[in-house]
Parts: C-alpha cells; sequence; structure tokens
C-alpha cells in the first residue's frame, strides 16, 4: 500500500483523476430544496427560492426542478386562487403543466403516441399557454413566460414564425438567456422542421455576438451533437471526424469558457461537459482532456445520456479514459 501511494495510486484508483459522479441539476443546491418544498407542497418556500433568484439570473433551472416535481399539479391550482395577481405562481403552474403533459405523451416517436395521449398532452400546454400570458401580462419585463411559452409553442405546432417571435420575446428582455436560445436551437433543428445549415448557423451567430466568456458557447457543440443523432452508426463517426468540425469547437471554445471573462457560476459545468463530449467524438483529445480536468469528475446528465442513457457516467468515464485523463 505504501508502493501505492508513492505512486500517486490508492486502493488502486489514480488519485490525480477524480471519481466520476452524476451531478443533478448543474450542481445546482438550490435546486434540490426547490424539489423538496415542491414535493412538500409547500409554496412560501417554493415562492421564497425562485424569488432569490432574480428574472436576471435566469431562473430557469429552478423552475424546472418545480415543472418536473410529481404532485404539484393538485395543490397550484389552489395557490392561483388564492394569489390572482401573482406571476411567479402562473408561471410555476404553466411550467408544470408542460412538464406533466410530456409525461403523457411520453418520449415516444409521434407515430408511437394515441390519439387519446396527444389529446391530453395538448390540452395541458393550451392550459399552461394560458397561465404564462397572464403572467408575462402581469410582469412585462420577466423573461421566464416567455422561456416557457418557447416550449410549449414546439409542442402544439405553433409554426417557425410564431415560434421565433416568442424567442425574440425572450431575448428582447434578457438577450444571451441560455434557456432561450437552446429551446430556438431545438426549434430550427431539423427534426423540428429546420435544417442542420439553419441551425448551425444560429450557433454561431449567438455565440460570437455574445460577450467573451459567454455560457451561450455551449451552443456549438450541443448543434454538432444534435447532428450526429440525426445520422445512422457509421455517418455520425465520420460527421464528428471531419476537421471543421474540431475547429468549429475551439472556436467557440476560445469565446466561452477558454475566455478570460468565463465565469464557473450557473450552467457553466453543463456546457464544459458538452464540450468534453463533442471533442472526444470529434476526436480531438487535448480539447477533451482540457474539459474533463475542469470538470473535476463531475457529470451532467445531458449530454451523456446520448451515449448511455442508463449510465451517463460510465459513458463519461469512458470517454475521459481515452482522452488520457
Amino acid at each position: 500500500m505504501a508502493l501505492l501511494r508513492d505512486r500517486g495510486l490508492t486502493l488502486g484508483r489514480w488519485t490525480g483523476r477524480p471519481g466520476a459522479r452524476l451531478e443533478k441539476d448543474s450542481g445546482d443546491p438550490d435546486a434540490a430544496r426547490m424539489r423538496a418544498a415542491a414535493a412538500a407542497a409547500d409554496w412560501p418556500a417554493v415562492r421564497d427560492l425562485l424569488e432569490a433568484r432574480p428574472e436576471s439570473e435566469d431562473r430557469t433551472g429552478l423552475l424546472w426542478a418545480v415543472g418536473e416535481t410529481a404532485g404539484v399539479e393538485r395543490w397550484i391550482t389552489d395557490v392561483l386562487t388564492a394569489e390572482p395577481e401573482s406571476a411567479l405562481a402562473r408561471t410555476v403552474a404553466g411550467i408544470r403543466y408542460v412538464s406533466w403533459g410530456w409525461e403523457a405523451r411520453t418520449a415516444a416517436r409521434a407515430k408511437d403516441v394515441s390519439r387519446s395521449q396527444f389529446e391530453v398532452f395538448h390540452s395541458r400546454l393550451r392550459q399552461a399557454e394560458e397561465w404564462l400570458y397572464e403572467a408575462a401580462e402581469l410582469e412585462p419585463d420577466w423573461t421566464s413566460p416567455w422561456y416557457v411559452l418557447q416550449i410549449t409553442g414546439r409542442g402544439l405546432e405553433v409554426g417557425q414564425v410564431t415560434a421565433r417571435r416568442r424567442f425574440e420575446a425572450t431575448v428582447r428582455r434578457h438577450p444571451y438567456h441560455l434557456g432561450a436560445h437552446t429551446q430556438q436551437l431545438q426549434q430550427i433543428c431539423e427534426k423540428w422542421g429546420g435544417s442542420h445549415e439553419e441551425m448551425h448557423a444560429f450557433a454561431r451567430e449567438s455565440v460570437f455576438k455574445a460577450p467573451g466568456g459567454t455560457p451561450l458557447g455551449r451552443l456549438v457543440p450541443d448543434a454538432h451533437i444534435e447532428e450526429w443523432l440525426s445520422l445512422d452508426s457509421g455517418p455520425d463517426a465520420a460527421y464528428m471526424r471531419r476537421p471543421e468540425v474540431a475547429q468549429s469547437l475551439r472556436q467557440a471554445a476560445d469565446h466561452s469558457y477558454r475566455h478570460p471573462d468565463f465565469v464557473h457560476e450557473g450552467p457553466w459545468l453543463g456546457l464544459l461537459n458538452s464540450f468534453a463530449m463533442a471533442f472526444s467524438l470529434a476526436g480531438d483529445r487535448t480539447g477533451a482532456r482540457e474539459c474533463f480536468q475542469a470538470t473535476q469528475g463531475r457529470v451532467t446528465e445531458s449530454p451523456w445520456d446520448y451515449l448511455n442513457a442508463s449510465d451517463p457516467v460510465a459513458a463519461y468515464r469512458k470517454h475521459r479514459s481515452a482522452a488520457g485523463r
């Protein structure tokens, strides 16, 4: 054992490479508290946590923590009755009904979703939209209602023109809102009626119009991963190995997490995990190793679940080892 310690090893594990572990909610401790409060039907605690996170700091993660909590639909309507002028309550109700709607639809392909499932899905999204528009009227400067309306719009298939207007409404209030840009990236990808070319152009333009150090840098690896997912086995790997893919990743990294103004807060962990996977698939071991080192073994479910849905950490470990980290 002494020899192992001398070589930097303990119990067969290299101590210079931290053990990998899954970080829920990108490591935001408030999200866990939010889920607990929502599960306990503790509206005052939910409200306090949301009010402590200003709109300017992006409430997206906390809102999803509420929206994904089962049972919120059973008590949030009572809050709406008790607080008819609360934009926050309407936003929470809206995002819960969005998540609840997708639970009814499931993640299956459209051809495998029954008519009754679609009816429930659309009914819940339409109710969500009603509350979200009310919230937007009560708080005209807020981004959150418009961000969630981007998601309902895709589910209700409002079309690209209306979807673009909702995105623009969000970014007028918060120009570099990562959630809004991520939703618009999905809206214009090929599977939702857009194209790979439009998606990549949007990602590049959004990143390089933003100040240096921007978390919007994640849009570039996410766009490449999106195209990779659309391809069959074989062509998918060939696409990621194109020299121009690695070059675009390096350029986005330089303007994002490699920039001296980059701040390790908010969505930074998910950004580095996305770059780590994209660099790995692109065969850029240096870029991947840099990201793996920066994450220090902290794994976000997305995008690694695309490689291993049941064990994203295993996918992270595999590619970290291949990068020599």
